[in-house]
């Protein structure tokens, strides 16, 4: 499936956040990545986050697309994309 992940944590968590979320998924916008996942791997990932964040004031959104032929992506302005700069 299709898996997009947002969030929104404090300044002190935001690396480590972001350094889990690259282990398993694409950085495709400031706190925003996405890719391909199995259900199992979701679950191992979010399971990692939750020893990460405070869940009082950090939130973590996903989005599964159970279709990713459903899916239409579209941008406006610069596509940051970062991690094509670096492939």
């Amino acid at each position: 499936m299709y898996v997009i992940i947002t969030y929104d944590v404090a300044e002190e968590r935001v690396a480590k956040v972001h350094k889990k979320l690259k282990e398993y998924l694409i950085w495709s916008q400031n706190s925003v990545f996405e890719g391909e996942m199995t259900k199992s791997l979701l679950k191992k990932c979010l399971f990692e986050l939750e020893n990460i964040i405070d869940e009082d004031v950090d939130s973590i959104n996903i989005y599964e697309i159970e279709n990713p032929k459903h899916l239409k992506k579209s941008f406006y302005g610069v596509d940051k994309s970062f991690d094509d700069m670096f492939l």
